[in-house]
């Protein structure tokens, strides 16, 4: 039967008295509903949990927030022009004519060497594929000679710079992954640009794979001019010769013995004897071919980009994200692709001549039965086969199979998890410190764990928000929901002590569900009211617009999510869970001793395993328990819970003073499972200090702290608040100065204080407060260890490719000797993508550097066996780490070296070599971030607007010379551009000698 009463029929309930009783009174119902959030939160949640049999639909997650402008590329080819013809010709009309489309709001253009890109910029408000729509139906529609003749504009791909998620490198490697060479680099441009890029271009979420480096390989004709005069061949007859003998023709059908044939003639080129044959004119009745006045052969494009790894010139592609898609999910579909098409690249045998010779290769294959040669060509696909067959130590040390392997050298996938990893560590540390507090400040086990419930349920509570409202997970969408854990919590703590409060208040005859009722009621309206007021405050962050929205919107998001999720785990759950826990008795006794008992059975499991564990990890048990229990449980979890249902299992067979010393044990017990918990999770000294010596930390840290605050209520409060009621005047001038304080300290002393008189303003007192309280410095954007740097300094602009690509690969090799440094990847000129207009002279190197420890993929680190006796570590025998959780993280860095800023300074140093700038302080998603901003490549810039190149030029170096005095301003990263541009061949008709 229900222990509800009737209300009174004067009692009028409001509409949250009616939830509350609902819920109350329907119990089943709230479990559900609790099942459910928690089901369908673990399926949302952007971190990366072995969720085992539930499916999986998480957020979208990506390191930080996309705050580059909304625009849209529009690029056009002009082969063979200079940027001044295309900026006349191409990109001036075009600009012009985009200015008119609708939403714009402003236009940006680069005009370069045979190509123009225009990035047209529009309001935020409009929606990205409406804006590319508007594009192409301008584009379509451009008046007729707007554009020079053969030139077709195209629109760029559906991302932005910021997508590029993914870069790699084509390398020749053998079976075991070391490098192998052996690939000629037009050989991997050739795979990069006909399998490889069009197979990745496929996967889920990819808008464009962009190549770089190598060589295109071509036909090529040399003509010899004086064989072109003695036959009367102009160059326009070679070019519509070559053009129309390489087309393909259809025609009509035939029948032939009652069959019909499609004709077909058959005219692409396939070989260079095909150009060589092709007629070009006739000369005494005679056929002139290419071949008799030109030289045909294969030969590299004309490139506008290189690619460089550690010093060696390299082939590889850039990988971009579509707009609007989930980065993570779009690289793991990458990695599946690329497992696809690994095994089908192209491979080869590589043979040492110094250890055989072709007699030796002909006698070894006859004698496997395959023939070792393909007439001066090695057999390649023969020899690959049998090599696959033998076993590695079996296969001749003078033959090594290459094949082409695609290796990553930038992946975001890294970032992102360590940016999740991070965030959901200090989401964990956050919970264990409130619940540490709550149950030191509560003093109520049972209403200690129902609030301490309410976080992770809310916390699942606001990832389903998010999924529904396509809220990206980053790290500031996030930390949202970091800053509204205290307040979380607030709901809980009142609802859980009222109930208290009124249950102890109340008669014991009194109906329970009815007490519990009226104290949630008492304080619901209150509790939803002040939930409300903080909503409503972040409704101005919601109205933010242009970057600034970009960036704190998703903040505002999600702790408005995690507030309201809060509040409704409060007014739904908390009621008749307390009900529940704090009144409710099971009729049946043997089913309470069997539900304890089966608690303390599965403790003393816990414990058990762990404890095989320990002794023989390797063991059959070891691994059969495995198989089913989830993850490393420690071992005070088993104790845990074996204590606790072994107690209750046999409480009411206890002496009567046990049942007074167990609810504090009890407490005791859990307080101290906490702060263990959170100990091991924060490890505030660090992992190589050991367990105990940070545990003593958190106790005397968080114990200090809270005894403090308990302090202060019981013996302090009384005794200040007395005293500020009989002295108000001097206790409201201590507010006074503290805001006083804050201002200098936040904008400084001199900027709130210069209007004082100048005697004051040059006395010693005025004088240090200044220098003490300079005021806070002020950034965006708030600074993010990717774990790589972008270096970008330039060459002069006159510099050919084969000059910046030697001061490219000098620089690589120099950065690659800093220890800490991993990998150093760089790039000169632009990749075959219109988000990259990059020229020549641009340097664009990405250096990953080393952590500073050896870290799992979460950024957690890895401990490793340690000698305590050798003070050294253990290494196996081939040298490698033996990871041991009982063992201490291996530091990667040298002793000097204590942050990043230091890694960076040794990589300034290393790369300094004459003929190139220095570079910013820029890292990957940072500079692109700045670039789609500003069109710069430095978090900060002045732009110099004037009546002609050398008074800009100028005016721009007497701001650099100013700039370089800022004592705040590093003096080797201002750089004013210097108005140098590449100088020309320039060639004039002259009209009446050609007439």
């Amino acid at each position: 039967m229900s222990d509800q009463l009737p209300p009174s029929p004067n009692e009028k309930l409001s509409l949250l008295d009616r939830l509350i009783a609902f819920c109350i009174d329907n119990k089943l119902i709230v479990l559900l509903f609790t099942v459910a959030v928690v089901l369908w939160g673990i399926m949302t949640a952007p971190f990366d949990w072995d969720t085992g049999p539930i499916p999986r639909d998480p957020v979208p997650v990506d390191a930080i927030p996309d705050i580059g402008e909304n625009q849209q590329i529009v690029f056009t080819e002009w082969m063979g022009r200079s940027p001044q013809d295309v900026e006349d010709q191409i990109t001036y009309p075009l600009t012009v004519a985009l200015l008119g489309i609708p939403e714009v709001k402003t236009i940006r253009s680069y005009s370069m060497f045979g190509f123009s890109t225009i990035y047209v910029i529009f309001n935020e408000r409009a929606d990205f594929y409406w804006t590319r729509s508007r594009v192409l139906e301008k584009l379509n529609s451009l008046p007729a000679g707007t554009l020079p003749e053969g030139v077709q504009p195209a629109l760029g791909p559906d991302a932005t710079a910021l997508g590029q998620v993914f870069w790699y490198t084509l390398e020749g490697r053998d079976p075991e992954g070391n490098v192998t060479g052996g690939w000629d680099l037009h050989e991997l441009r050739s795979i990069q640009d006909w399998q490889v890029r069009y197979a990745l271009n496929s996967a889920e979420g990819i808008s464009e794979v962009a190549s770089i480096g190598g060589f295109v390989q071509e036909y090529q004709i040399d003509v010899d001019p004086d064989a072109m005069r003695a036959y009367g061949v102009t160059m326009n007859d070679v070019y519509s010769a070559v053009r129309m003998s390489n087309v393909d023709v259809g025609a009509r059908t035939i029948e032939v013995n009652r069959a019909e044939y499609v004709i077909r003639g058959l005219g692409f080129i396939r070989s260079l004897a095909d150009i060589e044959k092709t007629v070009v004119g006739v000369h005494d009745n005679v056929p002139v071919r290419i071949g008799d006045i030109a030289v045909v052969t294969r030969g590299p494009g004309l490139r506008r980009g290189a690619l460089d790894k550690g010093g060696a010139e390299a082939v590889g592609g850039v990988c971009v994200v579509r707009y609007g898609y989930n980065p993570l999910q779009a690289i793991e579909n990458l990695k599946k692709k690329i497992e696809q098409i690994s095994p089908g690249l192209p491979a080869k045998v590589l043979i040492d001549w110094s250890k055989v010779g072709s007699a030796d290769l002909e006698e070894y294959a006859s004698q496997f039965g395959f023939e070792a040669f393909t007439g001066s060509e090695l057999n390649h696909e023969a020899w690959i086969r049998h090599l696959r067959k033998l076993a590695p130590e079996d296969r001749p040390e003078w033959a090594t199979i290459s094949q082409v392997t695609i290796v990553p050298f930038y992946d975001r996938t890294g970032l992102i998890y360590e940016t999740l990893g991070t965030l959901n560590s200090a989401l964990v540390e956050e919970i264990l410190v409130t619940v540490l507090v709550i149950l030191v400040m509560v003093v109520h086990l049972r209403s200690s764990f129902l609030i301490s419930a309410l976080l992770p349920l809310a916390v699942l509570m606001c990832f389903i928000a998010m999924k529904k409202f396509g809220v990206d997970a980053n790290i500031v969408a996030l930390s949202g929901i970091a800053i509204a854990i205290g307040t979380m919590v607030d709901m809980g703590i009142v609802l859980c002590e009222n109930i208290l409060k009124h249950l102890e208040e109340a008669p014991p005859e009194a109906n329970t569900r009815d007490v519990v009722f009226r104290a949630s009621s008492e304080v619901g309206s209150a509790v939803l009211t002040a939930v409300s007021t903080t909503v409503v405050s972040f409704l101005p962050v919601f109205t933010m617009i242009g970057q600034e929205g970009k960036l704190f919107r998703p903040l505002a998001f999600t702790k408005t999510f995690a507030l309201i999720a809060s509040v409704i785990v409060a007014l739904t759950i908390i009621p008749p869970a307390a009900h529940v826990l704090f009144t409710g008795r099971m009729r049946n006794d043997r089913m309470r001793r069997v539900l304890y008992g089966v608690v303390a059975l599965l403790g003393a499991v816990l414990l058990g395993w762990a404890a095989i564990g320990a002794a023989s990890p390797g063991s059959a048990i070891a691994a059969s328990l495995a198989s089913f229990l989830p993850g490393n449980v420690p071992w005070w979890i088993g104790t845990a819970l074996f204590v606790i249902g072994g107690y209750k299992f046999a409480e009411e067979f206890l002496p009567a003073k046990w049942h007074k010393i167990g609810p504090v044990g009890g407490s005791v017990a859990a307080l101290a499972v906490v702060a263990v918990l959170l100990t091991v999770d924060w490890l505030p000294f660090g992992p190589e200090r050991g367990l105990v010596p940070n545990l003593l930390f958190v106790v005397v840290v968080l114990g200090g702290l809270l005894g403090f605050f308990e302090i202060f209520r019981r013996f302090l409060y009384r005794p200040i608040l007395s005293w500020a009621l009989r002295h108000k005047i001097l206790f409201l001038s201590g507010p006074f100065v503290v805001v006083a304080l804050g201002f200098s300290a936040w904008l400084g002393f001199d900027s709130q204080f210069g209007w004082l008189p100048k005697p004051i303003r040059e006395t010693d007192v005025y004088k240090k407060l200044a220098a003490a309280f300079p005021g806070f410095g002020r950034e965006f954007m708030p600074p993010l260890d990717e774990g790589s740097y972008l270096y970008m300094p330039t060459t002069m602009p006159h510099a050919s490719i084969g000059e910046a690509l030697d001061v490219l690969q000098l620089q690589d090799k120099l950065m690659m000797s800093i220890p800490e440094v991993e990998s150093v990847v760089g790039k000169i000129g632009r990749v075959e993508s219109p988000l990259d207009p990059a020229p020549i002279s641009m340097i664009e190197t990405i250096i990953s550097y080393k952590p500073e420890y050896i870290v799992d993929k979460n950024g957690r680190r890895i401990r490793f066996r340690y000698d305590e006796e050798k003070k050294e570590f253990v290494r196996d025998e081939h040298g490698n780490l033996i990871p041991d959780k009982h063992g201490r993280p291996f530091r990667q860095w040298r002793d000097s070296i204590k942050t990043p800023d230091d890694i960076w300074d040794a990589i300034v140093e290393a790369a300094d070599i004459p003929g190139t700038t220095s570079a910013p302080k820029l890292q990957p998603i940072a500079a692109r971030i700045v670039m789609l901003q500003s069109g710069m490549r430095a978090p900060m810039g002045v732009k110099v607007l004037g009546p002609d190149l050398e008074s800009i030029e100028k005016t721009a170096l007497e701001i650099e010379a100013l700039l370089k005095q800022v004592p705040s301003v590093e003096a080797s990263a201002v750089i004013a551009d210097r108005i140098v541009g590449k100088p020309y061949l320039e060639i004039e008709i002259d009209r009446d000698a050609i007439a």
